[in-house]
């Protein structure tokens, strides 16, 4: 009888082990929502998945193209994504609840994860368009990023600080940097503004294929935005070619972020797996030499993720 209870109870202990080790296995999604293949999210959101497949135990990590930063922050709240990038200003946005962003009410899932790196906005038209300054944008055809996309909310707030409004061009187009390139080339856009990082690849493209100008941003235009999610900056001589002098323009800082129920191991994995392997990141686009485990909470509008909070107290950025 002693037997066949020690039996029974060693069976049940390898029974209880065997689904212990299951529950251990099972798999952990980790969706990075990014933005267009043209921009810098994509490449990044990549190069993150990549990571978190690595470095997390029985991770499956994807990146998924996306129209970026308003798109990506209501995927969040739907629970359609464990991460995603996108603009200072639409997180807050969206946060708010401000509908004429594209939130129709506040996004409370949402949580912080990381700071990343600055987005520059770049305005760039062809020589042939004439177009110098911003006034010149009126009666032109300008591309502003697909509708209510972080792109195309920094445009807004970019040409009602300029005194210009969207019935002032003589057409809008809502097009991803890619598609907005390609008809530059082809003589049906006269311009493109594109908030992304410095470097991006479409402008690189447009650059190496047609005389380019970049537009600038004056400061006492950047100080009529209002908001301190915008920064007077200057885009460096030579970033594109033919772009000998360096060009006023203005900065919005871009955020990781995640929402609330994605588990808190999980985040503090990915915040330590990102971390730890930021030469990876950095070697998927020049953007992300700006990420630094110091600056990693500057600025961020909404509440901490309990899991990254976890991660920046052992790593001392939060005491």
């Amino acid at each position: 009888m002693r037997l066949k209870t020690t039996l029974a109870a060693g069976l049940m202990a390898g029974l209880l082990a065997l689904g212990g080790a299951a529950l251990a296995q099972k798999p952990q999604f980790i969706n990075v929502l990014t933005g267009g293949q043209s921009g810098v999210y994509y490449p990044l959101g990549v190069s993150l998945a990549q990571i978190f497949a690595k470095a997390i135990p029985d991770a499956r990590a994807t990146a998924q193209v996306t129209k970026a930063s308003a798109e990506n922050l209501n995927l969040l709240q739907a629970g359609r994504g464990e991460l995603a990038f996108s603009l200072g200003d639409a997180v807050a946005d969206a946060w708010a609840g401000d509908a004429d962003a594209g939130f129709k009410e506040p996004l409370k899932n949402l949580r912080g994860f990381s700071a990343t790196y600055n987005n520059y906005i770049q305005i760039v038209a062809s020589e042939d368009s004439g177009i110098k300054t911003l006034a010149d944008l009126k009666g032109k055809r300008v591309s502003v990023g697909a509708a209510k996309s972080g792109t195309e909310l920094n445009a807004r707030a970019i040409f009602k600080a300029a005194g210009l409004t969207y019935k002032d061009l003589a057409k809008v187009e809502y097009l991803p940097f890619g598609e907005s390139v390609e008809l530059i080339k082809n003589r049906q856009l006269d311009a493109t503004l594109q908030s992304a990082g410095l470097g991006v690849a479409s402008i690189r493209d447009l650059a190496s294929s047609v005389k380019i100008r970049v537009v600038a941003v004056p400061k006492e235009v950047v100080a009529k935005i209002g908001s301190p999610a915008y920064v007077a900056t200057e885009i460096p001589a030579d970033t594109y070619t033919g772009q000998t002098e360096a060009v006023p323009t203005v900065a919005i800082p871009n955020f990781l972020i995640t929402q609330s129920k994605v588990p808190d191991e999980l985040v503090y994995q990915m915040a330590k797996a990102m971390y730890g392997n930021l030469d990876t990141l950095y070697a998927a686009h020049n953007a992300a030499k700006a990420i630094k485990l110091q600056n990693a909470l500057t600025g961020m509008p909404i509440p901490l993720h309990p899991g990254a909070e976890r991660y920046f107290r052992e790593a001392g950025v939060l005491k």
